[in-house]
């Protein structure tokens, strides 16, 4: 069990980066020498140093000479290839680290085998696979990505105890209570981008935005087929990178980019395949024709699902999952979130 005891330590290293190194993937490493781990690091920033050189970097200068001896653990395959920092595996040969476990194989073209192959061909022991699930599921969003041709899609709504997610008209209602709306706004700093449709921009002039404690902020995405949507919304304030999703022009201004997309047959294959291709994750928040539309779809890999104390008795109801697995539960006071799981979830063509 000591191969997977030093690679939880590099997954809980590598979940520190969650937020902030999209789009590249959360990696942790560790140094072992006879039991002592001797260095740690993890990717810490997008365009920064990666966890390999963060690890072999915080060594002491007493101990660098145990490197020829030691074992570095790392969550995910070492880089073969130059990009914003040189190749990682080029740094293990270059210390003479002899033995490397690593977590899994990373499914990235530049990437794929390539740095595990460097590494034998230098003589270095290699092993795969040590918490091999564990591993990817760290990295559910840059997988989806690379493998099924689009962001890491989530959705999430409120819904009343009697499954509306608004009234008829009138007055917005907010559904859930203070406690749920702080675990959505950490979801929010988390993932890289979040959208709605056309109506939920228009009736409720959302900000989308993280306004509960630290992290980024997230990419607005609106659906705005005629361009109708009036520039007073908050959508428009230019407070963060927002898209604009049209069947009009393609434009810029004020940190709000307008995209023009092909009008299809389905709804969610039309966005999906005109979103910046930097975008990991997604969340989907509104409204219940948008979010049924990816359900029916088949395009969803995660969906979060509040069930609130509320009774609205009518309005607009709530969207239905076809298909999911329920992986968690989170009690927030009065208000349920359930976390289910697609199995099915479809890739993108």
């Amino acid at each position: 069990m000591t191969d997977e005891k030093y690679m939880q330590r590099c997954i809980e290293l590598a979940q520190k980066g969650m937020g902030s190194v999209s789009p590249n993937p959360m990696v942790g490493a560790v140094l072992v020498h006879d039991g002592l781990i001797i260095g740690e690091g993890w990717h810490q920033q997008y365009g920064g140093p990666h966890a390999e050189v963060n690890c072999i970097n915080a060594v002491a200068e007493e101990h660098q000479h145990l490197l020829a001896s030691s074992t570095l653990y790392v969550s995910l395959e070492p880089c073969a290839h130059y990009g914003k920092t040189p190749p990682c595996a080029d740094l293990i040969v270059t210390n003479r680290i002899p033995n490397v476990v690593i977590g899994c194989v990373d499914s990235f073209s530049q990437v794929s085998g390539k740095g595990i192959e460097k590494l034998k061909v230098a003589g270095i022991n290699v092993k795969v696979g040590v918490l091999e699930d564990e591993c990817r599921l760290l990295n559910k969003r840059f997988f989806t990505r690379q493998e099924n041709n689009r962001p890491y899609i989530i959705l999430k709504w409120a819904e009343s105890n009697d499954g509306f997610i608004a009234p008829l008209k009138g007055k917005r209602v907010m559904l859930s209570n203070t406690f749920s709306q702080i675990w959505v706004h950490k979801m929010r700093s988390e993932e890289d981008a979040i959208l709605v449709g056309y109506n939920t921009a228009l009736q409720d002039n959302p900000q989308l935005n993280n306004r509960y404690g630290k992290g980024k902020q997230p990419i607005r995405i609106v659906i705005d087929p005629q361009m109708a949507l009036l520039q007073n919304l908050h959508i428009f304030d230019g407070a963060q990178q927002t898209v604009i999703l049209n069947y009009k022009e393609d434009k810029e201004e004020a940190n709000v980019h307008w995209i023009k997309m092909e009008q299809t047959e389905n709804l969610a294959e039309g966005v999906l395949s005109h979103l910046p291709k930097n975008i990991n994750s997604l969340i989907i928040e509104g409204g219940s024709k948008t979010l049924q539309s990816f359900i029916d779809a088949g395009l969803w890999d995660e969906a979060n699902i509040i069930k609130t104390k509320h009774q609205l008795f009518a309005g607009t109801v709530a969207p239905k999952l076809n298909t999911g697995t329920i992986i968690n539960e989170i009690n927030l006071n009065e208000d349920k979130i359930t976390v289910y799981r697609n199995a099915n979830a479809r890739k993108l063509s």
